[in-house]
């Protein structure tokens, strides 16, 4: 091995457009940019969704409805869910952090249990809202709920 045989690993270099170098290269000149104009200076930048100067879709499609700023969201909890931990885990009672530790909620959700399913077991649950059924359901069953 010497100086006159080293090559770069393989995929380590790509083949780009050389631009710039030269007339002979064929992209000499203006170096793919054009004549005159903004395009062909430097620091052009065009806006997001930039249609060439045609009406862009965000402006061309019709807006509709209202998306309310203080809507509260809710990921929701059926009791089929919960029966299942009891199955699975043995516990008595249910709130937050044992619902994150089970992968049903996430950090900064807000939990609604809803009554889908069936409860058998008596249980504590601790939840931020319950649908009229699953808390009937809850009660039902011999359990408890607190909201939090």
């Amino acid at each position: 091995m010497n100086l006159s045989n080293l090559k770069p690993a393989k995929g380590s270099t790509k083949n780009r457009k050389r631009i710039g170098r030269g007339t002979g290269s064929g992209r000499g000149g203006t170096s793919t940019r054009g004549h005159k104009g903004a395009g062909s200076r430097s620091g052009t930048s065009r806006k997001i969704g930039f249609e060439g100067g045609q009406m862009p879709l965000q402006r061309r499609v019709p807006k509709v409805g209202f998306k309310n700023p203080n809507r509260v969201e809710y990921v929701s909890v059926n009791l089929d869910a919960l029966q299942g931990l009891v199955e699975q885990y043995n516990i008595t009672a249910v709130d937050f952090d044992t619902l994150k530790q089970h992968g049903l909620v996430s950090r900064n959700d807000l939990v609604k249990v809803l009554g889908r399913g069936e409860l058998k077991a008596k249980l504590e649950v601790k939840a931020h809202a319950f649908s009229a059924t699953a808390q009937a359901a809850i009660e039902a069953a011999g359990g408890s709920i607190v909201k939090l």
